[in-house]
């Protein structure tokens, strides 16, 4: 079995036990950790995750953040200037930037197909990398979350502490981590 098979089939574990339903929105929340070179296998696989939800009877939705940054810079009046001198674009970056991508999402996660019931999946958060933290805009969409939020992220994770694509000092979170490493799953 492969390392995303592997991570599938712990998170089937994990998505089929009963959900508590008292859980505060960064307790509802669930981190596929994986290596930063499995990004392409994971795409692949994401099929396999859904199938794994829709089995224990709940609703699917995924959202990919991958050109999230290039659609907020298309709508942007002075990008051409920003392109030619990038430094001006951080205090953008810093709060309508996070603010974008937490409405995106947000966007998903009070859509009207979407349940307590209902996991609504998250990939392509890599490219939000150099941008943003993905810790703002989680922090930004907490109280959104109905059933369970689940964020592919390709980094580390040890002792409750994410580190996303191994570059940046970590955060702590209270999200779910599954992992490879024995013993990493809590429940």
């Amino acid at each position: 079995m492969g390392r995303i098979e592997e991570l599938a089939s712990r998170y089937q574990g994990h998505i089929s036990a009963p959900w508590q339903r008292n859980l505060a929105g960064a307790q509802r929340t669930i981190f596929i950790i994986y290596d930063k070179t499995d990004e392409r296998k994971l795409r692949a696989k994401l099929e396999l995750f859904e199938l794994y939800t829709s089995q224990t009877g709940h609703g699917w939705k995924i959202l990919d953040f991958t050109s999230t940054f290039a659609r907020w810079m298309a709508t942007m009046n002075y990008r051409e200037a920003y392109f030619e001198d990038p430094s001006d674009l951080s205090l953008k970056l810093q709060s309508d930037f996070v603010e974008h991508a937490a409405a995106q999402l947000r966007g998903a996660l009070t859509a009207e197909d979407v349940t307590a019931d209902t996991v609504v999946a998250v990939h392509g958060v890599a490219s939000l990398f150099g941008f943003t933290k993905v810790s703002l805009v989680l922090k930004a969409i907490e109280q959104d979350i109905r059933g369970r939020l689940v964020l592919f992220f390709p980094g580390e994770f040890d002792s409750n502490n994410y580190r996303l694509l191994d570059g940046r000092d970590g955060w702590n979170y209270l999200a779910v981590p599954i992992t490879l490493h024995s013993g990493a799953l809590e429940k």
